[in-house]
């Protein structure tokens, strides 16, 4: 019994543990700088004066629970691609030109990301289309077909976002290189990588990365 006890309480400590800091996918060559969490003053603060919005430096230095990633990419276009959703349609990034985008990677085997859809339905709920796109991202492994994604999907009928499974050697740098997840891509109205994030980022915190200024 003791030695029962003792294994329930390691599972638990290791499932508070991945809610955390997320889920790991198999690793792959990045860039050595590619996870640094301290991108360049330039890079995360430009405000104009007197404006009351939060500055992206502002976000991340109070950020719990997630962290800025991908950072040599912050302000550099988002490379293009090409994504069919899990209803058969086609998205391509470039067409989202003139709104916000997010672009969500996620599993259906990763608890923080189930944890992280309430606040994307939230964030459809109250941002319309015609100013933020959202593109739920899950890459094809043997956990993770595009079958249980779509079963997943029809199983919570509040998720109100874009939902597509594709394989990750489909997609471009640096999408292709994400080896965590949730993490989340923000894309500006002009076509530049705004921010990237890892970890589970409360509702609060994306509002507040949507309405920064670089």
């Amino acid at each position: 019994m003791a030695l029962n006890r003792v294994k329930f309480a390691i599972l638990v400590c290791l499932a508070v543990l991945v809610t955390i800091i997320g889920c790991k996918k198999e690793p792959k060559s990045q860039p050595a700088d590619q996870n640094n969490p301290g991108a360049t003053e330039q890079q995360q603060t430009t405000t104009a004066a007197g404006d009351s919005k939060p500055t992206l430096r502002s976000i991340i230095a109070r950020a719990r629970g997630w962290g800025p990633t991908f950072t040599n990419w912050y302000g550099k276009e988002a490379p293009d691609f090409t994504v069919t959703d899990i209803n058969g349609k086609k998205h391509t990034l470039s067409e989202y030109r003139g709104k916000n985008v997010i672009l969500n990677f996620w599993a259906t085997w990763c608890p923080p990301c189930i944890m992280e859809i309430p606040h994307l339905v939230e964030l459809r709920n109250t941002i319309g289309e015609d100013k933020l796109a959202m593109l739920a991202i899950s890459y094809i492994d043997f956990r993770n077909k595009p079958e249980t994604v779509k079963k997943f999907v029809a199983a919570k009928p509040v998720i109100n976002y874009t939902v597509t499974a594709t394989y990750a050697d489909a997609m471009p740098r640096p999408y292709n290189l994400v080896n965590s997840i949730p993490c989340s891509f923000f894309i500006d109205p002009q076509g530049r990588i705004k921010l990237a994030t890892e970890g589970l980022i409360p509702l609060s915190d994306t509002r507040a990365i949507i309405e920064a200024e670089r």
